[in-house]
């Protein structure tokens, strides 16, 4: 097998460009975050209508990681990339101009679309162009992209304050991805590898044959719970903060925070995933995020508050950039995308319901804390499910 132009431009460039998709996604997402304390009152809308409008973009993303991997591993990655970063940019500049939430609602359908697309072939470009004792590294440096995006539009909040014009944040993150298309138009090879046929190729079988269903349903859960507690967070916790009594420049702040130190732990937890392995060091991760948790639940004084934020950051986000490295390897190369796709988009069906939970919660009367406390359990049976699947499950050998 070969692969597609791969030569054409090197491996530092590749991760460069894909980090910078990461990073464009990041910042839109979290606008969404950032924006929703100006943009509810000026829509109109309740936490239960915010809610909504947030878990629309986890939709589309997970309607599009399922087909843009599927149509990837046919047809290539660049083309699904140029497709999904034009439709995430296009539709934020949408986002900008809602003036109710219906029209908000669907412009976040339509750019999680954009989201899913890119994001799986993301994955399995970090998986095509790095060997196997880089694979975690090459895997963070490329998505901490998304954090180091969250942080960008979390200081831009923070400075503008209660006069924040969220519309503009809007612009901004739809811009940009417009003008990042050419550059991956012209510089972005094809890394998809070129196989003989093989009954791999059918994505039941990819997903689910020689013995891979326990591993798949592992992988599916653990990456449910992650987003759950990981898109709660991006899309509720500046307004939790808020509400526990902080101003907005605050909620940024833990906001900002939380992204920074995902950074940081995509970028130390891949370093040390490709030297000491994943089992113990995603149990521990997972755990130590049950307790940051709790104290972000508990938490009174501002410095606990961004301590907790930054502490859930390492490690919800970092554990979640070396899942993306761990989870390809279970399968083989021809649905690798696919297999890819299928897991961010049945795991985004967490992402979907963190935030209407958080929503539903808060209009039910539960106080910030108790939403917060909800996470807790979620980030331990994520550490029992991540032991289980690196105990008991094999990664995939090709030939």
């Amino acid at each position: 097998m070969t692969a597609i132009g791969a030569g054409r431009t090197g491996p530092g460039l590749i991760v460069a460009i894909c980090f910078s998709i990461a990073a464009l996604e990041g910042y839109d997402i979290q606008a969404f975050g950032v924006a929703a304390p100006h943009m509810a009152p000026d829509l109109g809308l309740g936490p239960a209508e915010l809610g909504v409008a947030g878990s629309a973009a986890m939709l589309g993303l997970m309607i599009g990681a399922m087909s843009g991997g599927w149509i990837a591993d046919r047809i290539g990655r660049r083309p699904v990339l140029l497709v999904s970063v034009a439709l995430f940019g296009l539709f934020s500049v949408v986002t900008a101009f809602a003036d109710s939430g219906q029209m908000l609602t669907l412009a976040r359908l339509a750019t999680g679309l954009g989201f899913g697309g890119a994001m799986p072939n993301l994955i399995a470009i970090a998986t095509e162009i790095s060997p196997p004792h880089r694979r975690a590294l090459t895997t963070t440096s490329m998505f901490c992209g998304l954090p180091a995006g969250g942080s960008l539009v979390a200081l831009m909040a923070q400075a503008g304050g209660e006069a924040l014009d969220w519309r503009m944040i809007f612009l901004i993150g739809g811009a940009l991805p417009l003008l990042l298309v050419p550059v991956i138009f012209f510089l972005l090879p094809e890394t998809r590898q070129v196989h003989e046929a093989s009954a791999e190729r059918k994505l039941a079988r990819g997903l689910f044959g020689e013995r891979r269903l326990p591993a798949t349903l592992l992988i599916w859960v653990i990456f449910g719970l992650d987003l759950l507690i990981t898109y709660l967070l991006l899309n509720w916790l500046p307004t939790l903060v808020v509400a526990k009594g902080f101003s907005a420049s605050d909620g940024a702040s833990a906001s900002f925070w939380m992204n920074m130190m995902s950074v940081v732990g995509a970028l130390v937890l891949g370093w040390s995933a490709d030297r000491i392995g994943s089992r113990w060091l995603l149990t521990a991760v997972f755990l130590g995020l049950g307790g940051a948790l709790w104290g972000l639940a508990v938490a009174t004084g501002l410095s606990a508050v961004l301590a907790c934020s930054a502490a859930a950051g390492f490690a919800v986000v970092g554990g979640l950039y070396v899942l993306y490295a761990l989870a390809p390897t279970y399968y083989p190369g021809p649905v690798r995308a696919a297999a890819a796709g299928a897991a961010i988009a049945v795991g985004r069906l967490g992402s979907i319901v963190g935030p209407v939970i958080a929503g539903d919660l808060r209009a039910a009367g539960y106080s910030p804390g108790e939403v917060l406390g909800f996470l807790a359990p979620a980030a331990v049976a994520t550490a029992v499910c991540v032991w289980a699947l690196t105990t008991f499950c094999k990664p995939y050998r090709e030939g």
